[in-house]
């Protein structure tokens, strides 16, 4: 989850299009990796508030909301992705290794 926030913070220009794609990618990675069995239901719960963010920030970018309001909300969302990391430590590393 931390590394999806890291992508988007890397970003030159976020907008609302490329961090849509990337709630796509959330929700077809944990659907399919809680399906399979490789998280458990409550990593699936837990990773959904990152999914829900960024959702969320999508909508903002479609408000227009400024750059600096977009970088906090990023910021804040990193912090989150940090704490379901410690309580789900193989959970980054099952959605990356699902990246294309």
């Amino acid at each position: 989850m931390q590394t999806c926030i890291i992508h988007l913070l890397a970003q030159p220009h976020i907008d609302a299009p490329t961090v849509r794609s990337e709630v796509d990618f959330l929700e077809q990675s944990l659907t399919q990796l809680r399906h399979d069995g490789a998280i458990s239901n409550d990593a699936y719960l837990d990773a959904g508030a990152i999914e829900g963010g960024l959702a969320m920030l999508a909508n903002l970018l479609d408000l227009g909301i400024p750059k600096s309001e977009v970088q906090d909300h990023l910021r804040q969302l990193h912090e989150r992705a940090g704490r379901i990391h410690e309580a789900h430590p193989t959970l980054d590393g099952a959605v990356e290794a699902r990246r294309r």
